[in-house]
């Protein structure tokens, strides 16, 4: 089963075989919490967006007029519910949670707590972002999709998305050198 194509197993879905949407789920999943993470910088809040989403996916799979780009429409469903959550919700200074991945020197503390300060500073810098500049950054540098794969999910034009990330580059770039922790480095 795990063979078949998105638009094969939306179809057998809708034709009732309602245990294969599963499948789906465990396909995407993982992508769209990266990015909802990314989005929202709350892991909790991620995990309910994704769910949200997977959940109003399911309710409207008829709708979905090109089943081969199940993905695409699932990650703008995703794109509007995180949209939504961040209108209502309005956080911009999110700090990172004490369990999330940090590559550690062990015998160098300087180091590390140069890399937590450069971290901060990064999070920070991100939350400061336009919704769409960190939106197409984090598509474009997080999951490594090329500019036709971000229109195809979010429905804009290359050329939009390709401003979109030298604007969130640019702006990136400025917050670091403000807060003194880009230490020449490229963003």
């Amino acid at each position: 089963m795990s063979t078949l194509t998105d638009a094969e197993l939306v179809g057998r879905i809708l034709d009732g075989d309602r245990e294969l949407y599963a499948l789906l789920v465990r396909r995407h999943q993982d992508a769209l919490l990266r990015h909802a993470f990314g989005m929202l910088r709350d892991r909790d809040a991620a995990a309910d967006m994704v769910q949200d989403s997977f959940v109003k996916a399911y309710g409207s799979l008829a709708q979905c007029q090109e089943r081969d780009r199940f993905g695409a429409w699932l990650f703008r469903i995703m794109k509007n519910r995180c949209r939504d959550y961040l209108a209502e919700h309005r956080r911009r200074d999110v700090p990172l949670e004490p369990d999330a991945p940090f590559a550690s020197t062990r015998d160098d503390p300087e180091r590390d707590l140069e890399r937590k300060r450069m971290r901060s500073a990064v999070e920070r810098a991100l939350g400061e972002l336009p919704d769409a500049h960190r939106e197409a950054f984090l598509l474009k540098h997080v999951e490594g999709l090329s500019y036709d794969e971000m229109a195809a999910r979010l429905g804009d034009g290359v050329s939009a998305l390709k401003m979109r990330v030298m604007r969130a580059r640019e702006s990136l770039r400025a917050s670091l050198e403000r807060a003194g922790t880009a230490g020449g480095r490229r963003v």
